[in-house]
């Protein structure tokens, strides 16, 4: 069984030397002392969001504080591809079940997407407050899955905003693959990813620094509607079919990301 997750302040491990005592301190250690019951002699993981993994052994808690010594240390490589869920924002707290599996499953970063069709809506006074829910679901999901990488939470984008990011990322220089995931694909996202993989092989292989990327664009609960999926065809996107059935938006990202995770050797 893996050991119980705690985050640390972004970029606070560095590259702890075996033996060296570490300190969690604020509501982190309250949670893992409080809450998650972590006692002397326990062994946990403790992670800053870079890739590094610090496995410690518990020395002493208290209310608001864990002391641990550092038993061995993992640095995580990054994987060639950055892959973001550009998620359209929907009723019943859909899109965060959608972020929060994505995380799980590896996703590098999230975009919330005001679509024309989302039923919710962050005006300008309700988006800090919203998209601080989606920093902590996403932090809360790292935890979960173990991950050592924290995803990047980028702004809320509009349709047009998105669509002219997609003809940017087109001139970017780097192997860049949007998928808008809807019936109107032609082809399937596996044929896709595959075609594109193919052509970008040499420089996936290399891992070439800025990485490549490949952006999964998901539609409310009304759907993308056909003005929308125009202005992204014209942007240089791909318009693709994930499966003969029509998913939910808290699903459609989730199932995209495994897959072509799988096809692209990052699971």
């Amino acid at each position: 069984m893996s050991n119980q997750c705690f985050f640390m302040e972004r970029g606070s491990l560095g590259d702890p030397a075996v033996g060296t005592v570490l300190t969690l301190e604020g509501p982190e250690a309250h949670h893992a002392v409080n809450v998650k019951r972590v006692r002397s002699g326990e062994m946990i993981d403790l992670v800053d969001g870079t890739g590094v993994r610090a496995s410690v052994e518990v020395l002493d808690t208290d209310k608001a504080t864990l002391r641990a010594t550092v038993a061995s240390v993992e640095h995580e490589a990054v994987l060639p591809v950055r892959i973001t869920l550009v998620q359209a924002l929907a009723k019943g707290d859909r899109d965060l079940q959608a972020v929060e599996s994505a995380v799980e499953l590896g996703i590098d970063a999230v975009r919330p997407w005001q679509s024309e069709r989302a039923i919710v809506r962050w005006n300008e006074a309700k988006a800090a407050k919203a998209l601080g829910k989606w920093e902590a679901t996403v932090l809360s999901a790292l935890k979960q899955s173990r991950r050592t990488f924290l995803p990047e939470v980028l702004p809320m984008v509009s349709t047009p905003a998105l669509a002219k990011s997609m003809a940017d990322a087109a001139d970017a220089g780097r192997p860049v693959l949007v998928l808008v995931l809807h019936e109107r694909g032609a082809n399937s996202v596996a044929d896709v990813v595959g075609a594109w993989a193919a052509e970008h092989a040499v420089a996936l292989a290399s891992g070439e620094n800025p990485r490549a990327e490949v952006h999964l664009v998901v539609g409310p609960e009304g759907g993308i509607s056909d003005n929308e999926i125009d202005q992204f065809l014209a942007a240089g996107a791909n318009v693709a079919l994930l499966g003969r059935h029509v998913l939910r938006a808290s699903t459609a990202g989730p199932a995209a990301l495994v897959l072509v995770r799988h096809l692209l050797g990052q699971l």
